[in-house]
């Protein structure tokens, strides 16, 4: 276990997002337990979350990912995941490798199990710091749940874009919609920066051109993929073609999207709802809260969804600029909220 002594030299950038997240988002006690997950590349984001922490007057522990096992891991360090078990709440600060998936849903799974309000704050970065994490979160939360009630009345969502988007997905009662716009319970742990609604689509056919960003380790290795966009054709909830100018990018989503038999599927459809979050920025923890469309293929976060099957891999989708209508009634106009 790293204590993660930051002395006097915490970033003052880093602070608001930090208190947000902290008081905020996951509102911590003083007479709770918070566990801290991070790594040596993300240390400084720790170091300021640790710091509100302290603040607070919480119990706490940190542990670097690096001092525990080595990276890509292969697993969750039980030392981690037994210290997850004992507290009401925790952050995953750290970046993702190739392979790592697993292993953060090692996590995830004590997390559910022990009903912590955990943030999830994969891939963070000081921009994001500066940018998504200083969000009024109450005021998402508000829009958000406006948008969730809205949606669990919805049969049909369809949704286009300049890029060429032309998509339509249907929904059934029995798969929920889930709400996480920053403000966490013990019912579900969110991203950080927060802002979105979710949930795993009954079927859905269509176009979506993704001309923002795609997830996992991807994201880090592509980023913004606006020049040269990923086509995706969908048919009954699964790919059916794949096209892309770059042929790399295209031939390790396919190899991506192969890996079991639902790698494939379309396991999440979600809209993001995080209006502090004005551009693509390369990043899938924030750009998949701007206010649009996302899809993923693969788990469809079956334990909250309700959905019948899941799958080891899950890949986001990010585009932009969309048009959005609920049950033929317009919600969202070129990226704006039109309620």
């Amino acid at each position: 276990m790293s204590h993660l002594a930051y002395q006097s030299s915490v970033d003052p950038e880093l602070a608001p997002g930090a208190r947000n997240a902290i008081r905020d988002c996951l509102r911590l006690r003083p007479t709770e337990r918070i566990t801290i997950i991070t790594d040596e590349a993300t240390r400084d984001i720790a170091a300021a979350l640790q710091q509100q922490v302290e603040e607070v007057g919480a119990n706490h522990s940190v542990f670097v990912l690096e001092e525990h096992a080595e990276r890509p891991l292969t697993g969750m360090p039980r030392l981690i995941l037994d210290d997850l078990a004992t507290s009401q709440v925790s952050i995953f600060c750290a970046q993702t490798q190739h392979g790592e998936l697993g292993s953060r849903m090692q996590m995830s799974d004590v997390v559910n199990k022990n009903y912590i309000r955990h943030g999830h704050m994969v891939n963070i970065s000081r921009q994001i710091m500066r940018e998504g994490m200083r969000a009024d979160f109450k005021a998402i939360d508000a829009l958000s749940q406006r948008l969730v009630e809205r949606a669990r009345r919805t049969k049909h969502i369809t949704c286009r874009t300049p890029a060429g988007t032309d998509f339509a997905a249907e929904f059934s009662p029995g798969l929920k919609w889930l709400k996480t716009s920053g403000v966490i319970t013990s019912d579900k742990w969110g991203n950080l920066p927060g802002g979105e609604i979710f949930t795993s689509p009954f079927d859905s056919n269509g176009v979506f051109v993704v001309d923002g960003v795609v997830g996992d380790y991807l994201c880090q290795k592509y980023g913004d993929i606006q020049t040269t966009p990923l086509t995706i054709e969908v048919k009954n909830n699964r790919i059916h073609s794949l096209a892309c100018e770059n042929q790399e990018l295209l031939e390790e989503f396919r190899t991506y999207t192969s890996t079991d038999e639902n790698s494939n599927r379309v396991g999440e459809f979600a809209l993001g709802t995080n209006t502090a979050c004005k551009d693509i920025i390369g990043n899938i923890l924030q750009d998949e809260k701007i206010p649009g469309i996302h899809i993923a293929f693969g788990h469809p976060y079956a334990e909250h969804t309700g959905q019948n099957w899941i799958s080891k891999t899950h890949i986001d989708c990010v585009g932009r600029d969309f048009d959005i209508w609920f049950d033929g009634e317009p919600i969202m106009e070129r990226g704006r909220f039109l309620l």
